[in-house]
């Protein structure tokens, strides 16, 4: 039997134009997917998904078909069809992946609520890239797409400062080790955002770059490294926040949920809306948001690697 594990992720900074090259920070997380795959007798291949409850959520039988695509037994649903697509998007990689026809056995298990949107996706197309020998960030061009980062965050257990300009990917693992860690908390506001449509909506705005504004990106992801000033590291993220806001038109996360917490800043990571945010303050602080129905919050260490 192989195994295989993939890191999740949070976005640190440069959300949405990460996808203009522009250089970001991100997280790898402690928590992950594994994948175990076993060959079997046939020309077939099962498909067992369990969630970090060790539930069965999704089941799947596959049949090679010649050796160059597959089709599945069930009826039509889209998490059939979403695997479908990323084995059919393998065989293109590695044409010679099932010319073989011995079947397989997948077991996929995630350390993380799937709701979570810590990365269930990257860390699927990692695992199956690893095992299938395929490059993982052309695998991700031909299924969910993006910029790579999280992609970059599976297979790195550091924080990272990672780069897609002109399709060139530049990963670098970061001395990102705040002093102040012990005042940053991650909350889950409870509402996944599908990435493919925060990506979408964002490209459809056709936003021009200006040169001062990507040199105010650099100049922020720069910045966050060398301050051990928490102050300073909330005045670099909140006008973070605004620099994005302007660009995707949406009014910042703080504002719109929680305009009187004032003990800190709070800040979206990756697509806007529902899943993390990064909050600074103490642990009595944090009470604010468990009040208003938060109950899922993290200390740094306990999310971060």
């Amino acid at each position: 039997m192989d195994e295989y594990y993939s890191n999740g992720k949070l976005l640190l900074t440069s959300e949405y134009v990460v996808l203009d090259g522009i250089e970001c920070l991100a997280l790898p997380t402690k928590f992950g997917q594994s994948l175990s795959v076993k060959k079997n007798q046939s020309d077939e291949f099962n498909w067992l998904s369990y969630d970090n409850k060790n539930h069965l959520w999704f089941k799947e039988k596959y049949t090679i078909n010649n050796g160059n695509s597959l089709s599945y037994h069930g009826e039509k649903n889209e998490i059939s069809d979403t695997l479908l697509k990323i084995f059919n998007s393998i065989i293109k990689l590695n044409k010679l992946i099932f010319n073989d026809n011995i079947g397989y056995d997948f077991i996929s298990k995630l350390s993380f609520s799937k709701n979570w949107g810590l990365g269930s996706s990257s860390t699927l197309i990692n695992n199956l890239a690893n095992w299938a020998r395929v490059d993982p960030y052309e695998l991700l061009k031909l299924t969910f797409g993006g910029s790579g980062y999280d992609i970059a965050c599976a297979n790195y257990n550091k924080p990272i400062q990672f780069s897609n300009l002109n399709n060139k990917i530049s990963v670098n693992k970061i001395n990102f080790n705040p002093v102040f860690k012990e005042n940053i908390f991650f909350i889950y506001l409870g509402e996944k955002q599908n990435t493919r449509d925060g990506i979408e909506k964002y490209r459809s705005k056709k936003n021009d770059l200006s040169d001062e504004i990507k040199k105010e990106f650099i100049n922020i992801n720069q910045s966050l490294l060398k301050t051990n000033d928490i102050k300073e590291f909330e005045k670099y993220l909140t006008r973070h926040e605004f620099l994005i806001s302007t660009l995707i038109g949406l009014v910042p996360i703080k504002e719109k949920l929680f305009k009187d917490y004032k003990k800190g800043i709070v800040k979206s990571l990756g697509a806007w809306g529902g899943d993390f945010v990064l909050v600074t303050g103490t642990k009595t602080d944090m009470q604010y948001f468990t009040k208003k129905g938060y109950k899922i919050i993290f200390k740094y260490s306990q999310l971060i690697k």
